[in-house]
């Protein structure tokens, strides 16, 4: 039977760290509540593509338009088995929203799975659940994470960290090790005959 799940996304949320996991966690059969602070279902958030170019940072280009399939002030955290955070720019001021703040906490006290990746970890250490806990993120949030009082883990771009119910990664080429230990965390048992 399938979970469902709550993701929290804002403008400027990165784009394939939105993308692909809504449609994965659809895929193999979960429910997937996309939201927005000030937003209801059929508004849509703008994404941005953040590509590694050989710069020193990451370069941003315009992504797609995502539409929200529910409304932000209807979330019940009791209604969910599961919390999805992109990275990208959203975190920079959804972390300074006490309700997404009250969300995670809330998740994490009841602890259910909660999947971050990139600067998601900026929500997770302004909602103070990083504390003795170790975390992966994009690598400028490494001071965030460690200034929360977590652990950094330093893994490669494309691997996840499982630390209880949390499951994190440091950017978008981790999809594939990223979603396959959050699903691991739900329970999803994938079989192939």
């Amino acid at each position: 039977m399938g979970k469902k799940l709550l993701m929290l996304v804002g403008d400027y949320a990165e784009d394939y760290e939105t993308m692909v996991p809504f449609q994965t966690l659809l895929a193999v059969g979960h429910t997937v509540h996309a939201v927005c602070p000030d937003k209801k279902a059929g508004d849509s958030i703008a994404t941005a593509i953040h590509d590694f170019e050989g710069a020193q940072t990451y370069s941003e280009k315009p992504g797609h338009r995502f539409t929200l399939n529910h409304d932000f002030d209807k979330v019940d955290v009791n209604d969910y088995d599961g919390l999805v955070i992109p990275g990208g720019r959203a975190p920079e001021y959804l972390r300074m929203n006490d309700r997404v703040l009250e969300i995670v906490r809330q998740f994490d006290s009841a602890k259910k799975p909660i999947a971050a990746v990139c600067h998601a970890a900026q929500i997770l250490a302004a909602a103070g659940i990083l504390k003795g806990r170790t975390c992966s993120a994009y690598p400028a949030c490494a001071a965030e994470v460690r200034l929360a009082g977590g652990t950094y883990a330093e893994i490669g771009i494309d691997q996840a960290h499982t630390d209880g119910h949390l499951v994190t990664a440091p950017a978008w080429p981790a999809h594939p090790a990223w979603m396959a230990q959050f699903l691991a965390v739900l329970g999803t048992r994938i079989t192939h005959s």
